[in-house]
């Protein structure tokens, strides 16, 4: 037994097993997790419990981390799987929906991100990004609004403020009315890091920067956005070499392929992490690994926009931090990380090979890989001692799961499909017994249909 206390506020136990995804890679039978003060104070084997205030039953479920999501655009479930972009290509599925996405203001930003990260946490996430990178004139402040919804509903939170400053005048995708100015981008992002940007350990709220891609920014700011993060000791984030269109568009503009260009504009460390990831080469794939950067894998949008198969398997074994992300609803649509955990784990097979993705390697790449992203390794993404008390507790049983009774960890994965039967953040329960906990679900929805409504309607 590991812990730090006899006494706990919540003691989740009876788990058929508990797979911290801890440097040991420990996995335990009949296990159990204790939190206290939001912080895991204790993980062992059945007969050392401690005493506890609360108990979570924990019999026929296999517990583990919270899964972290480590690339989303929250504002997106406003436009899912909106009809005129179910079948586009990652380019002509950007123009289309601009001009939509140039509606969106402080209270669909709100809303928006209320509704998703719920849908997230049914799904076992604890921890979500947001690459918010659409800010119109006038809209207000987008990035506070999701803010207080992530804190409303209670999930630990990364948003980054992101930036277009390339409109389509300038050669680049976004309306004019979308994109601002290189000067307020880099004071907005400062601003929000010193307003909501928290260094403590066990933070609940960290605040990264993310111009949004390449193709949508001037070089002046990607590394001018780089400078500013390490003024400010924060990450960096953006989409990077998502599908050939991505390399293709590279080489033309700068003379050069994605990742020769991040090193250029001082993005090749490890303060960095990117979205997809999909295109890169043998040699950029070790660049990378060299550097410590994260990828935020996104399996079904990957596949929803025909981008290609991102190489995993090999992006780990070169030291890529290797994380998780559902991608915006207009893409991906379902937000689900259970679901996103099970696409990597077959992708991987179907890229590498039958015995390259195991559900154990998914796991990794949801808990442990999207820790790696965020920079907080050890602290979020496993079960140990003096880590956050953020906890998916899985059952196990019903006809998905009969005879499946080898291996909790391929079961989880293999069977199913499966939502979360507890989410628990910082130690407080978020989704109880598959439903979330919170007395403002149908409230929230009903605002989000309307605000659905008015935005689709932008284009008759």
């Amino acid at each position: 037994m590991n812990s730090l206390t006899s006494t706990s506020d919540l003691l989740i136990r009876n788990a058929a097993l508990v797979a911290t995804v801890d440097n040991q890679r420990r996995e335990i039978s009949g296990g159990w997790v204790a939190i206290t003060n939001g912080l895991v104070s204790g993980v062992g084997t059945a007969g050392s419990e401690p005493a506890a205030t609360r108990t979570i039953d924990a019999t026929d479920c296999l517990v583990t981390p919270g899964l972290v999501n480590t690339h989303h655009h929250l504002y997106q479930n406003l436009t899912r799987a909106f009809p005129p972009m179910t079948n586009a290509a990652l380019f002509g599925w950007l123009k289309t929906l601009y001009p939509l996405w140039s509606t969106l203001n402080e209270e669909s930003a709100h809303v928006s991100a209320w509704v998703g990260l719920a849908e997230l946490a049914l799904s076992g996430c604890t921890t979500s990004t947001d690459h918010l990178y659409v800010h119109p004139a006038g809209a207000g402040d987008l990035l506070s609004a999701e803010i207080s919804a992530a804190k409303d509903i209670g999930m630990r939170f990364h948003p980054t403020r992101g930036s277009m400053s390339l409109s389509e005048k300038d050669g680049g995708l976004p309306p004019d009315n979308v994109v601002q100015d290189h000067d307020v981008i880099l004071a907005e992002s400062q601003r929000m890091v010193e307003l909501h940007h928290d260094r403590s350990h066990g933070a609940m709220v960290r605040i990264a920067l993310a111009p949004c891609s390449p193709f949508s920014v001037t070089k002046k700011l990607m590394i001018e956005s780089a400078e500013l993060a390490a003024k400010l000791d924060v990450r960096l984030h953006t989409h990077f070499a998502e599908n050939s269109e991505d390399d293709d568009f590279s080489v033309a503009t700068f003379g050069c392929r994605p990742t020769q260009y991040l090193e250029e504009v001082g993005w090749l460390s490890s303060r960095t992490w990117v979205a997809h990831c999909v295109m890169p080469n043998h040699d950029e794939i070790h660049k990378l690994g060299a550097a410590g950067i994260g990828a935020a894998h996104c399996p079904s949008s990957n596949l929803i926009l025909s981008s290609g198969i991102s190489p995993v398997v090999q992006l780990r074994e070169a030291g890529v931090h290797v994380g998780l992300g559902v991608d915006g609803s207009s893409s991906a649509d379902s937000a689900s990380l259970w679901l996103e955990a099970r696409q990597a784990m077959l992708l991987a097979k179907l890229h590498s090979g039958a015995a390259a993705g195991t559900a154990r390697m998914a796991l990794e790449i949801a808990t442990r890989g999207g820790a790696g992203c965020l920079g907080r390794i050890g602290e979020i993404g496993e079960i140990s001692v003096g880590a956050v008390g953020d906890i998916a507790v899985w059952s196990l049983t019903g006809p998905a799961f009969a005879g499946a009774i080898a291996d909790p960890i391929e079961a989880w994965l293999r069977c199913g499909p499966i939502g979360a039967k507890h989410t628990i953040v910082n130690g407080k329960s978020v989704v109880e017994h598959g439903q979330l906990v919170s007395n403002k679900v149908d409230d929230m929805l009903r605002q989000h249909r309307v605000l659905a409504h008015q935005m689709q309607s932008h284009l008759g």
